[in-house]
């Protein structure tokens, strides 16, 4: 589920979740105070009703240039395309240009289209965004060259936003330049404004160009002042608010639509914002990182990033296991993602860190506890099904089978018919707990003998081998046929301390030995079978008495396979057990036994 958590974030199936939780916590960030360093000179509807006219003639905006410039501010953002002239003024508005040399225009690389062909192109700054498939704006450009087919497509261009900035800045003793961990990206000072790759945080494979930057616009309902065309040309504008800042004019009406949609700040007018005030947060957001080491918005590295939602699915595995109780599983999960939410966000707020929030979260309160829980409670339902087969089963073993099983350990007393039926009457009773167990009994409990016939390793030991005994002397082998007299003894034995491998191979061990007499032995009329506890050992003996004839070629064939599968594994379980293994020859007959200690913890 991980993998799978994993995966679907890098085919991007988080972006939308992802990206807009990263406008959720920065719209919740505690409100900042006015940036004094910008002012905002909105050209609104009612300025537009008192010029009488709309766009608004160059000699206005000459005569707002003037008004502006005479009170010293730092630098001018004319946030006006201006490609063709508007009557009357269109002189006094280019000797105006000419004159002001911290006025910055705005041009936009998609096209050739400029705010005045007067400014020199150091004093042009393009205001391009790049857009998020959802329409909203969560990056800005701070440089890009402009596409193939522009006249000036070599040049490098830098941001309106970063002109303005870089114009401020240098009062301040600060120059633009690479940056030091990373020379994509650009400096003032130590401040290192950090580029946005195309799968950085939430991202997945956005398109490239450019130096892009992670917007950080400034919170709070009111981030900047704002006053308007005719308060300024009507002198009602303090000189404070304009001496040393910089100051961007732009329009605020409605009816003219320069607004962009941006979703991560807060404002009266849900989901979007007037294109001038767009400037104004990408200029706070330089100036604040600069001189005020407010946060830059970064990302971790991509490795950092998918190690911690590895951790994080790790936890979500981890819970449930140690909390059986669901309060207390539920008390968990959403301290967890409580937790994560909050580290999250105090992550963003005081370092401008953006990690994987949401396939975190998935992983370790979502899917990954879902699927947990569903898996024990599978489980819990197949246990209780067992459960019952096991109560029925005990109540045949209990009663009948017991019944059968000490009358078949005095089988020499008995005539043939007679164990034969026995013998069928304690596999037809066992059969009925068989069918049931196949279809329900963990794989790491089982020994399958044949092809159908499933042994349950849960059971007394001492039953298990007893029915690993009855089901190979089912096999059709021709030693099987001549025994006329079966001795067997099956009392419990110590095993407490051994695994279920090492059962296993005792198994195997006598179904082997037994083997051995069906495919080998000849004029066998006498099987002794012995599975048992001594005061020292615990012992499975198989012995029979084929002839002579017979003992000589086993003998033969035992030297030319002494390495067979069967030996070496007896040998390996012996060691491992400190047992002792091996065969005797009787004369006529051989004993194969296995005898391995009781305290079987000290090994």
């Amino acid at each position: 589920m991980i993998g799978l958590v994993l995966l679907a974030r890098v085919l991007g199936l988080f972006e939308g979740l992802e990206l807009k939780t990263l406008d959720t916590f920065l719209r919740l960030r505690p409100a900042e105070p006015k940036d004094e360093r910008i002012l905002i000179v909105g050209i609104n509807e009612s300025d537009i009703q008192t010029v009488g006219a709309y766009p608004i003639p160059d000699g206005v905006l000459a005569e707002l240039l003037e008004t502006l410039s005479a009170e010293n501010p730092r630098a001018i953002g004319l946030d006006i395309i201006r490609d063709l002239p508007v009557e009357p003024g269109r002189e006094k508005l280019k000797e105006s240009l000419g004159t002001l040399p911290n006025i910055i225009g705005i041009e936009r690389i998609s096209s050739d289209r400029v705010s005045a062909h007067t400014l020199p192109t150091e004093q042009v700054g393009f205001i391009d965004f790049p857009v998020d498939k959802d329409q909203y704006i969560r990056r800005t450009y701070l440089g890009a060259s402009p596409p193939g087919d522009h006249p000036e497509a070599d040049r490098f261009r830098f941001s309106f936003a970063l002109l303005l900035a870089e114009l401020y800045l240098e009062e301040e003793g600060f120059s633009l330049e690479n940056g030091r961990k990373d020379p994509r990206n650009m400096r003032f000072g130590d401040a290192e404004l950090f580029s946005s790759q195309p799968n950085s945080g939430g991202y997945v494979d956005v398109a490239p160009g450019g130096v892009q930057v992670l917007f950080n616009g400034r919170s709070g309902s009111v981030p900047f002042e704002v006053v308007s065309l005719d308060d300024v040309l009507a002198g009602r504008v303090d000189k404070d608010l304009i001496e040393n800042r910089i100051v961007l004019v732009g329009v605020t009406s409605l009816n003219v639509k320069d607004i962009l949609n941006v979703n991560s700040v807060r404002s009266s007018r849900s989901g979007w914002i007037y294109g001038v005030e767009m400037h104004a947060h990408i200029v706070s957001q330089i100036l604040s990182t600069v001189l005020d080491n407010r946060p830059w918005l970064k990302t971790w590295p991509e490795l950092w990033e998918y190690i911690f939602i590895v951790i994080a699915g790790g936890l979500g595995m981890l819970t449930p296991r140690l909390l059986e109780k669901p309060i207390l599983y539920v008390l968990s999960t959403s301290l967890i993602g409580f937790i994560l939410v909050g580290s999250s966000f105090l992550m963003l707020l005081i370092g401008g860190w953006w990690f994987p929030i949401i396939p975190s979260l998935v992983v370790s309160v979502g899917i990954l506890p879902i699927f947990y829980l569903y898996d024990r409670a599978l489980r819990t339902r197949i246990d209780e099904r067992q459960r019952v087969i096991e109560q029925t089963y005990d109540a045949i073993h209990s009663g009948p089978l017991q019944t059968l099983a000490l009358i078949l350990q005095r089988q020499e007393s008995l005539d043939s018919p007679t164990v034969k039926q026995l013998e069928d009457l304690n596999r037809e009773l066992r059969h009925i707990y068989n069918r049931l167990l196949k279809e329900s009994l963990p794989q790491e409990t089982q020994l399958w003998l044949g092809d159908r016939h499933v042994v349950d390793l849960r059971s007394p030991f001492h039953e298990v081998l007893h029915e690993v005994y009855i089901e190979t002397l089912k096999r059709d082998f021709p030693g099987f046929k001549t025994i006329t007299l079966k001795v067997v003894r099956f009392e419990p034995l110590q095993v407490e301390n051994l695994s279920v491998n090492e059962k296993q191979g005792l198994c195997r061990f006598l179904e082997e030995a037994l083997c051995n007499v069906g495919k080998h032995a000849t004029g066998t009329t006498r099987l002794t079978v012995s599975c048992l506890a001594t005061a020292s050992e615990n012992m499975i003996r198989v012995e029979d008495n084929s002839s002579l004839s017979s003992l000589e070629e086993r003998r033969m064939k035992r030297s030319a396979h002494n390495s067979g599968r069967g030996t070496q594994q007896a040998q390996l379980l012996a060691r491992k057990l400190r047992a002792n293994f091996r065969r005797i020859d009787l004369k006529p007959g051989i004993r194969c036994e296995f005898l391995w200690p009781l305290q079987t913890e000290n090994r």
